[in-house]
Parts: structure tokens; sequence; C-alpha cells
């Protein structure tokens, strides 16, 4: 029996997806070898890579001004590459920092040699919020954000105007909801989360963008090479590219698009955060309510033992995942995309019960 997945990530994948995974693990479409067996110089895994970006443009609504490759290395190596390609040593960069993974991505500028600098940070109130208040530097290349912070459950739901070209990790939410891409001159996700397996990287980048990269940039760290070579520089991760590639036709099909599966997360979260508003206290969210993220609900209970409890009993009735990032503790449950809204219903249900018996 298959149970209900709240992991932080690698998060829940669509059953209908991991089932077509599952047929095609042996014969893909009748060439009697695994799509990873497959040679990736051959006309059939070319394809099924163009045929991968082509539906991630047409959900997120990208025309031929932005290209979308696909790397590897994880979403953190990202925090390199960009700092690399678009800043430099010296090269100045704004960064607003709103938990864990803008203040790795922060650190990892300065490693390379760039000069970043904060715009903004929520740091003062334990980046329980996100910042609406914002100093932006003139001679900066780039601005740069985390949209969705999986650790503290804070979520951007308006972007701010940059002076200069707005970057986004987009890791916890990519393709959970629409957004109007028009600021953006890169955004980048790890797919571990809502599109695939880990191991892949999907960044999407204005072509114009990539006309700034620097040209003293390694190979495999620079983002024109990427699109030179449509993702194949080197052997490109075939089998999360072709898992990525189902999950998009999933959420056009099954779900109905992105506007769908906006009012479907909206929901799920809906339904969570009331049953913590109306616990009396006894569930206590951690994040503002205006900087609520739709995708990672972090809350805690009254006694840290209690936490525990509610984390084995879960655990215990299929609902699993449900403990908080190591670095702050507590709880979370991780909504993602492939994860219903009769499982978010069972675990309101168990909170319920937990609470007459706690309480």
């Amino acid at each position: 029996m298959r149970v209900a997945n709240f992991n932080g990530g690698p998060g829940a994948l669509p059953l209908e997806v991991l089932e077509e995974a599952a047929r095609d693990m042996l014969d893909w479409r009748g060439s009697g070898m695994s799509v990873m067996e497959n040679s990736h110089r051959g006309k059939e895994v070319i394809a099924m890579m163009a045929e991968a970006e082509a539906d991630l443009k047409a959900l997120l609504g990208l025309d031929e001004e932005w290209a979308v490759i696909f790397c590897q290395g994880g979403a953190s190596l990202q925090f390199a590459m960009i700092a690399l390609n678009f800043a430099g040593p010296g090269g100045h960069c704004d960064y607003i920092n709103t938990g864990l993974w803008a203040t790795k991505a922060y650190k990892e500028a300065k490693i390379c040699g760039a000069k970043p600098r904060l715009a903004a940070s929520s740091e003062d109130d334990d980046f329980t919020y996100i910042p609406e208040v914002f100093d932006f530097d003139p001679e900066a290349k780039y601005v740069y954000l985390t949209a969705n912070n999986t650790v503290r459950g804070t979520q951007w739901s308006t972007f701010p105007k940059a002076p200069a070209p707005l970057i986004a990790d987009m890791s916890s939410e990519f393709l959970s909801r629409s957004i109007d891409l028009s600021r953006f001159a890169l955004i980048y996700a790890g797919a571990q989360k809502n599109v695939g397996p880990a191991g892949l990287t999907v960044v999407a980048l204005r072509r114009e963008m990539a006309d700034r990269a620097r040209l003293d940039v390694p190979n495999m760290l620079s983002y024109p090479v990427y699109i030179k070579h449509q993702s194949m520089y080197n052997t490109p991760p075939v089998w999360s590219v072709y898992v990525a590639g189902l999950t998009c036709k999933w959420i056009r099909n099954t779900i109905g698009g992105l506007k769908a599966m906006t009012e479907l997360n909206q929901a799920k979260a809906e339904t969570l955060y009331r049953a913590i508003d109306d616990s009396g206290g006894f569930y206590r969210g951690t994040a503002k309510s205006s900087s609520r993220s739709l995708m990672n609900v972090t809350f805690r209970l009254p006694r840290v033992e209690l936490n525990d409890k509610f984390k084995k009993e879960s655990a215990g009735t299929g609902l699993v995942g449900l403990g908080g990032h190591r670095s702050v503790g507590g709880l979370r449950a991780s909504l993602y995309n492939a994860v219903t809204l009769a499982d978010v219903q069972t675990l309101v249900e168990f909170m319920a019960e937990f609470k007459r018996k706690n309480g």
C-alpha cells in the first residue's frame, strides 16, 4: 500500500507517472531497452529531450526569447553557475535573503569572487516573513531571490520590480502555480520537488541574458554551452528528463494545466492552514500569515516531545515525511503537486484526533 508522502524532497510523484515509467523501465517505445540504456545521441532520446523542453515551455508560457536547458549537479550548483556567468570576480550582485537556501547562494557567490550584498533580509525575525522593502545596488549585475522557502514555510506572493535582471530559485514551487515570468531573466528548479527524480535541474533563461554570460567560465558551468549543445555537451540525466516530461503531460492532460494546478494547491494549503488556525493554539504555524507557503506548511505543537510523538504516530498511519527540516525542527507538511487533496484531508483528520488525545 502506498503512503501519503509529505516529504520535503525528494517529494511525491504522480502515481500514473510512476506507473508509466515502470512500464517503460525494461522496454521503452519498443526499443527492447530501458530509456536509461538508449544512446543519448540516438534520435529517439533526442526527440524525447526536445519534447520535454517543448512541454515545459508550453506550461510556462515561454516563447522563443527563452531557452530551457537541463543541468546536473542539483539546484545548489546553480548558486555558483549564476555568479560565475553573470558577475564574475569583483562583479556586484544583489541577494534577498529569506532563509537557508538564499543564504547558501549568497555565500557561494562570495566564494566565486563576486561582490554580493543583501538588498533585503528577513533574518531579523527568524525568516518568518517575505521582505517588502528593498535597497538595490545600481551597479548590481542581477538580483537573486528564492521564490519558496522549504525550511521556513514562506513564499513570495508577488515579486519585486528590480532594476537589474531578476533571477529566482523556484525549486520547491516549480510548476505548482501560474506565475507571470515577464519580470524574470532566469529561473531554475531542482526536479525532485514537483517535476521528477533528483539529478535534474531545469533552467529557463532569456536568450539575451545568456548573451551576457562571461566567456571565461568552464564549459560544464556555461549557460551558452548548454544552449548551444541542447543540454547534451555531455551525457544528460536522461531518465530524470524522461520522467519530467511525463510529469508535464500529467499536469497538462490530467490536472488541466497550471491554472488548475494552482487552484488545487490553494485548496490543499487552505485546508491544512484552516486546521492549524482553528486548533485553538494546539497547532501553531511558524510563518507570518501574509507570507505562508502553499507548498511547505510549517507548524509546531505546545511541547517538543509532542512533535516527536506526532511524527511517530502519523507515520504509523501511513502519513510520512512530516518532520521539520533538521535545522529548525518542528513539523512540516510539503504539499507538492502529486500530494492529493484526499491526502491532506486524511492528515487533517489525524491532527484532530491527535489533538483530542493530547490537547
